[in-house]
């Protein structure tokens, strides 16, 4: 039988025990509470921990209480491991979850019925240490936290160990969050500084901007200025744009201005055009789709939307875009989430998104062909831009710029345009716009004889007057043809023969001889005036 001063030493030197121990880990959580870096932190497990509880590797991983994922937050043998994503249910992670009592693992035992390791259980295993225990951290902030010890000698690890590891894991968790923290702080504020330097490099290149034009788009007049600064004003923002206008008008060249202009210019534009894509594979191709979804899904595919993270999306010809995906659009406007064919898992998206139209989409709402909830969330910004035909001081400054682009790469020497060819550019419709431009001085280029485009023949316009059938259309004399010509031209000149926007110059005639041939074919005044 033990005597009572036997007893009393024993109580008293337990006590003495518990008491270091609870300086221990008040010691251990000092230096664990000011780690706000995974620099900091690894220099206290390396120099403190490892010290106390002679693991052969230190693992901590983490995973966000919303998400089916989790990765390693720390590993002490591999310091520069990737943040890959892991799946919870892995026979590890979600076993340490599921218990309040330290899990003990053989390796040996469980590599003989699972040979898919988790990378960081790989790492311990393929280095022979195959012992280890795995312990919940407490729940903190939306965080579940799993700490994993292993050894080459499990033996090492005592019941004090686990009383330590038990009265610094709250602290534990608190210092991952913390990290965590940091580290999205101090990456917001680089971006920040980074998209702050940006915009103020925009603001410069808008303010100094030289005659070769705005950001590729070329046009000097008033109505073209007004266009710029619309594009300015929402260039930094996140708005929603919408551009319309006629066909060639150069609505991806102003979608392309706008990202350049914006915060994340140093990022791909997407560009899609919802015109081009087949209806049963649209779908697929905005918000993509699950290896398996429908017949020829023979792998995941990642939509444009996804693509376009943290950058812009340019929907083209969104009016061609069918109602039964005009309500899906719509969500991804409105909550900013898509989820993939065949998924169901909600994918957040942070996507600018521009789009453009030549169709009246007014007009196609009241004949319910578009949505009016997308319209109005689409119409955020619009920037209408305008036809050819509605600023003509612009189409000399095109055609010489289109000019030069083509004569240097087919290799031809050419000055210029003839005064001629010049004014009926100015006189010209051009129901096609810039595009239409563009190709007629293209096709010029390719039939130059001289270095002066002295020669440029229009194409008819596509409606006329006439309801005249194809094969009476070739019953026609010579006669009624040239008649015809003349009378549309004169019509064009709004009557006047004669000067400098006279139909004569068009013709290439001098002003008697058309007066003249007027005569003959029978064209009065009445005929084109009134």
């Amino acid at each position: 039988m033990e005597k009572p001063t036997d007893q009393t030493a024993i109580i008293m030197n337990r006590l003495q025990e518990r008491e270091k121990e609870q300086m221990l880990i008040l010691s251990i959580c000092s230096a664990l509470a000011q780690a706000l870096s995974k620099e900091e932190f690894n220099n206290v497990v390396s120099d403190l921990l490892k010290e106390h509880f002679s693991f052969d590797d230190f693992i901590l991983a983490s995973a966000d209480e919303k998400e089916t994922e989790y990765h390693v937050f720390y590993q002490f043998l591999d310091k520069n491991l990737t943040s890959q994503k892991l799946i919870i249910n892995d026979g590890f992670f979600d076993v340490c979850l599921d218990s309040a009592e330290a899990v003990i693992f053989d390796l040996k035992t469980i590599n003989e019925k699972q040979n898919n390791f988790p990378p960081y259980i790989s790492t311990v295993n393929n280095k022979g240490f195959k012992n280890g225990i795995g312990i919940c951290l407490p729940y903190i902030k939306g965080n579940r936290n799993v700490l994993f010890l292993f050894f080459k000698n499990a033996t090492t690890f005592s019941r004090e160990s686990n009383r330590i590891i038990r009265g610094i894991a709250m602290q534990l968790s608190i210092t991952v969050r913390n990290i965590m923290m940091t580290e999205e702080y101090e990456n917001n504020i680089a971006e920040l500084k980074i998209l702050k330097r940006n915009l103020g490099e925009k603001k410069a290149e808008v303010s100094n901007l030289n005659k070769e034009g705005f950001y590729g788009i070329v046009g000097d007049s008033n109505a073209m200025q007004i266009v710029y600064e619309l594009i300015a004003q929402v260039a930094p923002s996140q708005s929603t744009v919408l551009i319309f206008g006629e066909t060639g008008t150069g609505k991806e060249l102003v979608a392309s201005a706008i990202h350049d202009l914006s915060l994340v210019s140093n990022k791909k534009m997407i560009k899609v055009n919802c015109a081009s894509i087949p209806v049963n594979l649209i779908e697929s191709e905005l918000f993509g789709h699950e290896k398996g979804a429908f017949t020829g899904a023979t792998e995941q595919r990642i939509g444009k939307f996804e693509q376009a993270e943290d950058s812009t999306i340019f929907l083209d010809e969104i009016g061609e875009l069918p109602l039964e995906l005009q309500g899906k659009l719509l969500r991804v406007l409105q909550e900013k989430e898509i989820e993939r064919i065949g998924g169901n898992k909600t994918i957040k998206v942070n996507a600018r998104v521009i789009a453009a139209t030549n169709r009246s989409l007014e007009k196609e709402v009241a004949e319910d062909r578009f949505r009016s909830d997308l319209y109005y969330r689409l119409n955020v910004y619009p920037i209408p831009l305008p036809a050819l035909r509605d600023r003509p001081e612009d189409i000399a400054v095109l055609g010489n710029f289109f000019l030069e682009r083509h004569a240097g790469r087919i290799g031809k020497k050419i000055k210029g345009f003839s005064k001629k060819v010049l004014n009926s550019m100015t006189a010209n419709s051009w129901p096609g716009n810039v595009r239409e431009l563009e190709n007629m001085v293209e096709r010029s280029v390719l039939f130059a004889k001289n270095d002066v485009i002295s020669e440029m023949i229009f194409p008819p316009v596509f409606i006329t007057e006439s309801n005249s059938t194809e094969t009476e259309l070739y019953l026609k004399t010579l006669q009624e043809v040239e008649r015809e010509h003349i009378l549309k031209v004169v019509k064009k000149c709004n009557g006047r023969i004669s000067g400098p926007q006279g139909a004569a110059i068009l013709l290439d005639l001098p002003g008697t001889t058309l007066i003249s041939k007027m005569q003959k074919l029978g064209i009065k005044k009445e005929h084109f005036l009134g």
